[in-house]
């Protein structure tokens, strides 16, 4: 297991501080901003530690309101919002500074038999196998690779992902807002449905706003952009390990208004539909400062 999984894993180990109040901390990284992913994914820990250990989460929804300072603990406020005869719900204010910087409501259910059917996932798409890795892409496209790109993919990470289009990584040519990104953890998740659960949520986060700058010929890293997410939504429609590879395809049907809005789906290489997910983020053109 990569040192970045093991140090995931423990900052998903919430501190419990009182009843419905718990504390996390950040990854000893030198980084701007707490990644939001890592906000998500701590919020729903929170969530799950007030609930039945038989529901299990089924949607979430979040707002960034702050940006996170690394720097300071996050603590998460838990209000139990109502315990249902088959659902649960939570609402979850994280607090840094004394002010929020980001909120979540989710939605929790026991495991139920019913109807069932899924959209299959698309075929067309080359498999992990065949593809370069980022390392190795750096190595392959040296400079023709933007510096922002390169310093993200050089830093180590508790996720590893392998691109299926690489044109928006070496080029500003203006593209179709879609891609199709392969996924998976650096080292072993524990088989426990809540920490699957986080995981899953945490590496959500990654690559969504990328998608809604392609029709532009942008990147969220160009030193014009600022970039940051909004809100998050998430489904999750069936359990997953996490033991392999996940197809991460996604599609940006609108930027406007400096708003980017992207939509993803998560499928195991077996073609379970494993979770969706829908964000919109910041994609601001800085303007240059006026004389």
């Amino acid at each position: 297991m990569s040192a970045a999984m093991q140090e995931l894993l423990a900052i998903l180990d919430l501190e419990r501080l009182e009843h419905n109040l718990f504390r996390g901390r950040s990854p000893k990284e030198n980084w701007q901003r707490v990644f939001g992913g890592q906000t998500i994914a701590q919020a729903l820990v929170a969530a799950q530690r007030t609930v039945e250990p038989d529901r299990h989460v089924h949607s979430l929804h979040g707002y960034f309101m702050r940006p996170g300072d690394t720097k300071l603990p996050i603590v998460y406020e838990v209000d139990r919002i109502r315990d249902g005869g088959s659902f649960t719900t939570r609402r979850v204010v994280a607090i840094q500074h004394g002010e929020a910087i980001f909120s979540l409501e989710a939605s929790f259910q026991g495991d139920e038999q019913g109807l069932e059917h899924q959209v299959p996932m698309p075929l067309d798409v080359p498999t992990p196998d065949t593809l370069l890795s980022q390392q190795e892409l750096m190595g392959k496209f040296g400079q023709a690779v933007p510096e922002g790109i390169r310093r993200y993919w050089e830093r180590e990470r508790p996720i590893e992902m392998k691109p299926a289009m690489l044109q928006h990584y070496t080029s500003r040519e203006k593209l179709e807002p879609r891609q199709n990104i392969w996924i998976r953890t650096t080292g072993p998740v524990p088989a426990d449905r809540a920490i699957q659960s986080a995981v899953l949520a945490y590496l959500s986060d990654m690559t969504l706003l990328d998608t809604s700058t392609f029709a532009h010929g942008r990147a969220i890293f160009d030193p014009d952009i600022q970039a940051a997410s909004l809100d998050h939504a998430m489904w999750f429609h069936r359990p997953h390990p996490l033991d392999g590879w996940l197809l991460y395809t996604q599609d940006s049907p609108s930027t406007r208004g400096s708003r980017g809005f992207t939509r993803g789906t998560l499928y195991a290489e077996d073609g379970t539909l494993v979770a969706s997910v829908a964000q919109e983020g910041l994609i601001r053109l800085r303007r240059p400062p006026s004389r």
